[in-house]
């Protein structure tokens, strides 16, 4: 180890996401920031979680000084649920995962015919009565496979069968909608900035599409996935935007993304760079000689947009070099050099066992995080 007396390491700046299945991003930064003063008493540390549009984005604004906003919702099965989003000075960070989640699916349990998006309609209906004049819709780990159509009856669209009546929930019976009006939806929209914020550019329809790609995550079977497809490309053509179908992001969240293109006129930019927008990642860089960034595994996934590159992204081009903390790392150093990230510590490392390294996380991490900082900051 080089002699460092008398250098300042500078500012650390921690931005991970969370680790899926064992700890959220803010329990992540905390156990990383524990790890880098056992090994550096005294170092600055700077804390910003973040999130890509999926699970943990609420959290993650409410990290950065939004205030939780908690309501009661439908969920994916239609029974009510507690779902909360964020909020600052009119803008709204919505999280679809909150309100229409694979979480609050009984374990075993899937829908992925019926499975419902209202509820997120509903969340986005309370932002608005909260006086939200700007909205980040974060899409990512939904139970659904509706286009958005439960979201849009929500706020007022009436999409109706040949009978005239409501259609049934769920992404299957969109094969019987018969006219879909927008005439309905809450005008407060139009006065409304809505951004599409996902981690996936997928579009809606075909093998890429929203049923082919995801629905098996959801519980479809190849029946499914074929009878859900069709059905969304027969709501498209119903709305007359079949073109925005093959759109990016459409695709996202069952579809989700879809709607909120069509009706509500969302712009779709990549999650994590919304995310750092709105958290304020330029201002908490500024000073900074060092972040770490991370996820709970690192993977090819990882390198199409997920939270840590968009942070390597976002760092790089202030000049300001990023390692990672990840309980597994699943790409070669080369890969993660060409995005940005310097090095990458994985709990593997220590614990190979998944099931004993995801029940230990916190303590793994402080230390990896306690080597990180012999390695570059001592």
């Amino acid at each position: 180890m080089a002699d460092t007396a008398g250098k300042s390491p500078g500012r650390v700046l921690i931005a991970a996401d969370k680790f899926k299945g064992s700890l959220t991003a803010v329990q992540v930064a905390e156990h990383v920031a524990a790890g880098l003063r056992a090994a550096a008493p005294g170092l600055d540390i700077a804390s910003l979680p973040v999130a890509d549009g999926g699970d943990g984005t609420v959290d993650a604004a409410v990290a950065a000084g939004f205030t939780r906003r908690t309501v009661r919702v439908t969920g994916p099965l239609g029974e009510p649920v507690e779902a909360s989003y964020a909020l600052r000075e009119g803008t709204a960070v919505v999280e679809m995962a909150e309100a229409s989640g694979l979480r609050h699916l009984p374990r075993g349990v899937f829908a992925p015919r019926t499975a419902t998006t209202y509820g997120t309609g509903e969340l986005l209906r309370a932002a608005l009565d909260a006086g939200a004049r700007s909205i980040v819709l974060g899409v990512g780990g939904s139970a659904t496979t509706d286009g958005g159509a439960g979201m849009l009856a929500a706020l007022g669209a009436r999409l109706l069968d040949a009978e005239g009546a409501p259609v049934a929930p769920g992404g299957a019976a969109l094969a019987g909608l018969a006219t879909a009006d927008l005439a309905g939806l809450d005008p407060r929209l139009a006065a409304t900035g809505v951004v599409l914020a996902s981690d996936v550019d997928n579009p809606l329809l075909g093998p890429t599409g929203a049923a082919a790609v995801y629905g098996p995550q959801k519980g479809a079977n190849a029946e499914d996935v074929r009878a859900l497809d069709a059905a969304l490309a027969h709501y498209a053509d119903v709305l007359g935007a079949a073109d925005l179908a093959a759109a990016p992001g459409a695709g996202a969240a069952g579809g989700i993304g879809f709607g909120a293109l069509v009706a509500l006129r969302a712009a779709f930019r990549p999650g994590i760079d919304v995310l750092l927008d709105v958290l304020g990642f330029a201002e908490a860089l500024e000073g900074a000689a060092l972040v770490i960034t991370g996820e709970g595994s690192l993977d090819e996934q990882t390198l199409h947009g997920k939270a840590p590159v968009g942070v390597a992204r976002a760092a790089a081009a202030r000049g300001v070099p990023v390692a990672a903390v990840c309980g597994r790392l699943a790409v070669p150093p080369a890969a993660l050099a060409a995005a940005g990230i310097s090095a990458a510590y994985p709990l593997s490392a220590l614990e190979p066992d998944p099931a004993r390294s995801i029940a230990a996380a916190g303590p793994l991490l402080e230390r990896v995080a306690a080597t990180l900082a012999e390695d570059l900051l001592l």
